[in-house]
């Protein structure tokens, strides 16, 4: 697979194909997902709960988005690379927006960066874009604002909340985004936003219309038991064979069946170690 660019994206989406995208947050998971030909990888700062713990993608900073982008970078030659902008790093000002981006693509190496919100962050949007940095679009249930939001809730429910979200799409398209991810709203929604503007929509609980769609890694493949989203499909259930393994491990530990001589290095005879005992 050649290096995905936002141009290909694009023609993808004028040719009716669909794009995939995951999220990745090392180098194991994203030469995986680099060798299984997804089109995107997204490092997001889902990392901040799927990784490190926390209870919210708030509280993920800037030096810790770095640390997980570089790695990810060095694994997935192939898609293209987005780097998330974490909560705090572009809604102080323009400045602050630019520099931020800045360091994402400067020192993470990332392709391109994605930031949350509509009509509110479309002047952010065109200052980075300005600036010559590329940006997706977030919006419909934005995890960064859940506690204003009210809760992982479905957005976009009704006519009015339906138009704000279209203009929130037109808007970011009009500042410069170059696409799009539209989460947790109803799929006529997600259908009427991906047929009004012209850049690529990737849906994660945008219904089936969109141009795209992403999945987080850890829920798609049963790394992450808190919670499991309705637009979550599991491909596999690789947190259980873990823990399977992990306890064969201890049970052949206890019963010394491991390491057995397969698994032990040679060289010295015993008894030219006895005086050593």
């Amino acid at each position: 697979m050649a290096k995905i660019t936002i141009h290909k994206l694009k023609e993808m989406k004028e040719k009716g194909e669909k794009i995939s995208m995951t999220t990745a947050y090392d180098y194991p998971t994203a030469y995986f997902v680099d060798k299984a030909g997804i089109e995107i990888i997204l490092v997001g700062d889902s990392l901040a709960m799927t990784v490190l713990g926390h209870d919210s993608t708030v509280p993920v900073t800037m030096d810790e988005m770095l640390h997980h982008i570089r790695p990810v970078v060095k694994g997935a030659p192939n898609p293209l690379i987005v780097g998330d902008m974490p909560f705090g790093s572009y809604n102080i000002s323009r400045e602050q927006a630019i520099t931020n981006a800045n360091r994402l693509m400067k020192e993470g190496g990332c392709d391109v960066i994605k930031l949350e919100g509509g009509v509110e962050v479309a002047d952010i949007v065109k200052a980075i874009v300005d600036s010559g940095t590329p940006v997706m679009g977030h919006i419909g249930l934005t995890p960064q604002t859940i506690s204003k939001l009210g809760g992982f809730k479905v957005q976009g429910k009704g006519v009015e909340a339906a138009e704000a979200l279209l203009k929130d799409a037109l808007a970011l398209e009009a500042a410069g985004a170059w696409g799009l991810i539209i989460e947790a709203v109803p799929e006529e929604v997600g259908k009427l936003i991906t047929q009004k503007v012209s850049i690529p929509t990737i849906g994660i609980g945008g219904g089936r219309y969109c141009d795209g769609q992403v999945l987080v890694f850890h829920d798609m493949f049963g790394l992450f038991e808190k919670f499991i989203p309705k637009f979550t499909k599991q491909y596999a259930n690789l947190g259980q064979e873990i823990v399977k393994g992990l306890e064969t491990f201890k049970t052949e530990v206890k019963e010394k069946k491991f390491p057995q001589e397969a698994n032990v290095f040679s060289g010295v005879k015993e008894e030219e170690l006895k005086r050593l005992y």
